[in-house]
């Protein structure tokens, strides 16, 4: 039984990732032009240099096979199928972070995608124009006021910060895959998620290369803009509340 519930491959990594970083942040020099949103900037940028040669080895050419291989009317159920699960997240975030018209739209997303959409293949709920709000507990713990901490890179996983790290096992056990016991079917669920979201992210990318002479430092910020965004921001917002909000 122990068995069928341990965490998968990709959970397992979450918790190394965090392990990591709290053993080596603290031998990490911080000069006196530090960024202050980044104090631990040379461990990130050794992770950042890291993640981009597994990225460039591995992930990037896997992600171009299964975008060249699969048709896109499938990539985009696949798609679709993953953010739908999303969307029962979202639902339990939006609760506790007391957004009733959020948590209800989640709800209604959920129910309708996974009852009329063959089980998220398809986003009957766009088409109604009813509103994803995708939500994490990293955001969740912002409603209530923790502060991000510092940015943070993380083995595989890539940009973060303290407080999104730390909100990572919550997440991990409000996925709904963690749910499924079967652990060879459950961990191909995960790699597929995990192709097809860096399948879904070439052509950005490709305009990174393009566009930014230091790369980590663009990625840096806009990851913690995204973040601070509010919830009309592509990543749906982070839920840290203006003060005139909060109250």
């Amino acid at each position: 039984m122990a068995r069928h519930r341990a965490f998968p491959v990709l959970r397992s990594l979450w918790w190394l990732a965090a392990a990591m970083c709290a053993l080596l942040l603290g031998g990490c020099a911080t000069g006196p032009q530090a960024n202050p949103s980044d104090p631990f900037e040379p461990f990130n940028r050794q992770m950042y240099g890291f993640n981009d040669a597994v990225d460039r080895a591995v992930l990037k050419p896997v992600a171009i096979a299964y975008r060249d291989a699969t048709p896109d009317m499938a990539r985009t159920g696949v798609r679709n199928f993953f953010a739908n699960l999303g969307d029962a997240w979202s639902f339990v975030n939006n609760v506790l972070q007391l957004k009733p018209q959020a948590a209800s739209e989640s709800f209604i997303r959920f129910n309708v995608n996974t009852l009329f959409g063959l089980g998220g293949l398809l986003d009957i709920a766009s088409e109604m124009d009813i509103d994803r709000h995708k939500q994490d507990f990293g955001q969740t713990l912002a409603r209530w006021g923790v502060p991000s901490g510092p940015y943070l890179v993380l083995p595989i996983l890539g940009p973060s910060t303290v407080r999104d790290t730390a909100a990572l096992p919550v997440d991990a056990q409000g996925d709904l895959l963690s749910q499924v016991h079967d652990i060879p079917v459950r961990n191909s669920i995960f790699v597929l998620r995990g192709v097809d979201t860096r399948a879904n992210l070439l052509r950005a990318g490709d305009v990174l290369d393009d566009a930014a002479l230091d790369r980590y430092s663009f990625t840096r910020d806009v990851y913690l803009q995204l973040r601070k965004g509010g919830p009309k921001s592509a990543s749906g917002g982070d839920g840290e509340v203006p003060e005139e909000d909060a109250k």
